[in-house]
């Protein structure tokens, strides 16, 4: 129990240290991630359910050999790679966002330390401390989401081309 009201005490104290803009920049990386995980979630469990009904509705069709049956497959394989890449250009575009977020916080922090400076001059570094961590931590937390985001999405980006071609190839013309 003590474990965790320091680990909680050592949190609030990050966010304290690391102003507002941390707050922002947290809601943006919670919002990556819960995509992420769903995508993978979806990769796991919900796409081998819809190729199988893909490749069941194929195989059902009567005729696969002429120019409609190959638009008809051209489709299909369009309507999964849709659903396969549901929340991707979201994903890229939090990444994108959160060292963005984190130089909004390196700005506002700095604007501290000048305010600080202007007010009693550049003699008092632990005045200055509090607006430099304010600098500091919101970019550090901001690279640090884009990166881990940025290592995510391309795993998602691989896994979603190789089951969409996967599933391209599973559709045969034979018949």
């Amino acid at each position: 129990m003590y474990q965790l009201l320091d680990a909680y005490e050592s949190v609030y104290q990050l966010l304290e240290r690391g102003g507002d803009v941390l707050l922002v920049i947290m809601a943006v990386i919670f919002v990556m991630w819960t995509l992420i995980l769903e995508r993978f979630l979806f990769l796991r469990y919900g796409f081998p359910t819809l190729a199988q009904r893909v490749v069941a509705r194929w195989e059902g069709r009567p005729e696969r050999r002429s120019w409609e049956a190959h638009e008809i497959r051209s489709g299909m394989v369009a309507e999964a790679r849709m659903l396969l890449t549901n929340h991707l250009d979201l994903i890229k575009a939090l990444v994108a966002i959160s060292p963005l977020c984190g130089l909004l916080g390196t700005v506002t922090g700095m604007m501290e330390v000048f305010d600080v400076m202007s007010l009693v001059g550049t003699g008092s570094a632990r005045n200055m401390a509090s607006g430099i961590s304010k600098a500091t931590i919101p970019t550090m937390a901001g690279m640090v989401g884009a990166l881990t985001g940025v290592f995510f999405i391309t795993i998602l980006d691989r896994q979603t081309k190789a089951r969409t071609e996967k599933l391209s190839e599973s559709l045969t013309f034979d018949h």
